[in-house]
């Protein structure tokens, strides 16, 4: 997914990330909203729609890490040293596990509760653990301590991504960010 000419990554890998934090975004936020709402029709749309974007989330990753097995990332720019280039990694592997995780624990964590998930209101998935309420407490609080993992990576990576373009000022931000054009063309 990386077009090597101009050292950025294709259209379509740059749409699937930023389509893919927007909805990791709009997930994490309904998340927080709807948890403390009493129970209503209304708090169980929201878990609908929790469910439906979780779901969504899991096949743009899946897609996009497909991608990246076949199109490698562009390289980073020379400048960038050796630790720095193998913390990326770690943080691009930590990424993309949290991301596909997540949705797979929230999905046994809503099987083990009793409540399916059904795609968009008309694919129903399989319930992979049988309801037990040990256990859906259990996942619920691993499907959290997920979350919050994410959003610290999150953070950090945003950090970096900046850092990298207004301290070192090197065009690594300007391989995922279209409006900025790399500075060494």
């Amino acid at each position: 997914m990386a077009d090597n000419n101009r050292g950025r990554y294709t259209a379509v890998a740059i749409s699937l990330h930023w389509l893919v934090f927007a909805l990791v975004l709009a997930a994490w936020s309904l998340g927080l909203y709807m948890v403390d709402l009493p129970l209503s029709p209304q708090k169980l749309k929201y878990f609908s729609w929790h469910k439906w974007i979780g779901v969504t989330i899991f096949l743009f990753a899946t897609a996009r890490l497909a991608g990246r097995f076949v199109h490698p990332a562009p390289p980073l720019p020379l400048s960038v040293p050796a630790w720095q280039r193998s913390a990326a990694y770690v943080s691009y592997a930590l990424l993309y596990v949290l991301i596909l995780a997540i949705p797979i624990s929230g999905w046994l964590f809503s099987s083990a509760s009793g409540v399916p998930v059904v795609y968009f209101g008309v694919l129903p998935l399989p319930n992979p653990v049988e309801k037990d309420k040990e256990l859906a407490e259990f996942l619920k609080q691993i499907h959290i301590f997920l979350n919050w993992t994410l959003f610290v990576i999150v953070c950090v990576h945003v950090l970096a991504a900046l850092k990298h373009h207004i301290v070192d000022r090197d065009d690594v931000l300007a391989r995922m960010l279209p409006i900025i054009k790399p500075r060494r063309e």
